[in-house]
């Protein structure tokens, strides 16, 4: 069970909905029992047959299983225990033709969501799509762990049908990649060119983040900038400079050449991380080249 999933459930639990946790190894749920979930009304199960059981008709059931034949074959363990009106939700971020393809075949829901570890249990933004004959049974428990915005309106509605909500996640996901690429480019001018100190280039995002372009990624920066080492160094310059990514820049990006619609910043954003990742040949190129000053422990970038 990795942290978004509990600090999923424990949200559910906040908001007065009871959940059964099942996980393929049986141990993670009950250290997750003996542990974050000890004293809430959370259950556990050692296996799907157990789970169902010890759900209310129509079941509900949300997985968060890595993208892939993972969930296929989730799936297909679970279908032989469903019955018709049961409703099952992919919570995971599936790849969105997959979605489409599973929604034909059992009219099951596909379901992005967006928040993290932390936003999991304080407040996801939820966009559940699939059969929207489905939406009035799970809206209450949707809409009520998800982020509210100042009024009080829940960052949850209804998409649209079958893969919507995996596409809207995939697109959001990496406009967040093009977000980051831009900060990484600034802080390179700051670092490389202006020579500016650590200090300075966090007061800097400091300021920013009190203009119109305050967000949580300039917020987070700057205090990644200032943050400090125990041996009182600034952690950043230590940090290996290559970046992974999971697949869904690759997604999007494919998805947004067959629609023939420009995305030319989340592009690069994409290939900068699959440059960044290529560390020892960045190296190796750098120091090739007479009018590179290689940094120390770094190379040439």
């Amino acid at each position: 069970m990795a942290q978004a999933d509990i600090n999923l459930i424990l949200n559910m639990n906040d908001h007065s909905f009871v959940v059964c946790a099942f996980n393929t190894t049986v141990s993670k749920v009950d250290d997750f029992l003996a542990s974050e979930a000890k004293g809430t009304k959370v259950v556990g199960a050692q296996s799907l047959k157990e789970m169902v059981s010890k759900l209310k008709k129509p079941w509900q059931i949300i997985f968060l299983v890595k993208a892939g034949q993972a969930v296929d074959d989730f799936i297909k363990k679970l279908v032989p225990l469903l019955d018709t009106g049961d409703i099952i939700i992919d919570g995971g971020n599936s790849e969105y033709r997959d979605t489409t393809r599973r929604c034909q075949d059992l009219k099951a829901k596909g379901a992005g969501v967006s928040g993290g570890e932390e936003g999991a249990q304080y407040g996801p933004s939820l966009m559940p799509v699939g059969n929207k004959e489905v939406w009035p049974h799970i809206k209450t428990i949707f809409q009520g762990i998800a982020a509210k915005v100042g009024t009080g309106e829940p960052c949850c509605d209804w998409v649209g049908d079958e893969a919507a909500g995996h596409f809207v996640k995939m697109v959001h996901n990496r406009i967040e990649y093009g977000d980051v690429l831009l900060i990484c480019e600034a802080y390179h001018l700051m670092r490389d060119v202006l020579g500016m100190a650590q200090d300075t280039m966090a007061q800097a995002f400091e300021d920013w983040n009190k203009t119109e372009l305050d967000s949580f990624l300039i917020e987070i920066t700057a205090n990644i900038l200032k943050f400090q080492d125990a041996d009182g160094k600034h952690l950043l310059p230590k940090i290996r400079d290559s970046a992974g990514q999971k697949g869904m820049g690759k997604w999007t990006t494919i998805s947004a050449l067959e629609y023939s619609v420009p995305v030319t910043l989340i592009g690069e954003a994409v290939f900068a991380r699959c440059l960044s990742s290529l560390k020892n040949e960045r190296i190796q190129r750098g120091l090739q080249h007479q009018k590179c000053i290689p940094r120390k422990d770094k190379g040439c970038v």
